[in-house]
């Protein structure tokens, strides 16, 4: 029997466009309240606005470590608990590594690693205090394909791939289930680094998948009998290989 979302509370990091918007938008559908965690105020009370009284915007910058650490709290000062958390903020550095800055580096590993790795670590203790929850982070199809465009990204997928399924198992027996969603190339933010006449040739080929397309199977997970773990989920366009 598939799990009740109804008055569940979700909380989406990087919530206010892409993946993250539409995670809200299907868990709203399925009954949840949503907390929305963006540093975009603007796109969060637009959001806010236009999807009704069942969102909770919530401004953090993710790359401020006070705003980082107090996180967790101020979801639950304004929402009373956390039964979903989908950490999935996130950004890129594509082409060819010499030509990388490595500032840009930086600041991506730590969004895509350490900021998960801590905001995860932070919500961990009032799951395991209630005996339930559920953790879905997104990774990447780069976690899984060596791309060759892009190695600094993937290798920060790479890790957290690692990280969910190490994770996992050592907190199942709380009750608490983790687990990754990994897209191959979807219409987003994300992909306004890819070169215009290659990003182009992925519309035209139909080799991208839509933030929508994304949050339905990240929805299938979180609705399966508590008794089942969906672990990894590895989703691309069909003519991806083209």
């Amino acid at each position: 029997m598939a799990e009740n979302l109804t008055d569940k509370v979700a909380a989406v990091t990087g919530a206010a466009s892409g993946i993250g918007l539409a995670s809200t938008e299907a868990l709203l559908a399925a009954g949840a309240r949503v907390v929305m965690i963006d540093r975009d105020v603007k796109a969060l009370n637009v959001a806010k606005e236009r999807l009704g009284g069942n969102i909770i915007p919530l401004e953090v910058d993710l790359l401020d470590p006070e705003m980082c650490a107090s996180m967790v709290d101020r979801i639950i000062d304004v929402a009373g608990s956390i039964d979903i958390f989908h950490a999935n903020a996130g950004t890129y550095v594509g082409g060819d590594l010499v030509d990388a800055d490595t500032k840009a580096i930086d600041m991506m590993l730590n969004l895509n690693v350490n900021v998960v790795m801590k905001n995860v670590h932070d919500v961990l203790p009032h799951m395991i205090a209630r005996g339930t929850g559920d953790i879905i982070v997104t990774s990447s199809l780069a976690a899984h394909f060596p791309t060759p465009w892009e190695p600094v990204y993937a290798s920060s997928k790479w890790a957290i791939n690692c990280f969910v399924q190490t994770v996992r198992r050592q907190v199942f027996k709380h009750g608490i289930r983790v687990g990754s969603i990994s897209p191959g190339p979807v219409v987003s933010a994300l992909l306004d680094d890819w070169p215009a006449e290659k990003l182009e040739k992925a519309r035209q080929d139909g080799s991208l998948l839509e933030p929508a397309d994304v949050a339905e199977v990240v929805l299938f997970m979180l609705t399966r009998p508590r008794g089942m773990t969906i672990r990894d989920v590895v989703m691309m366009p069909t003519n991806f290989d083209l």
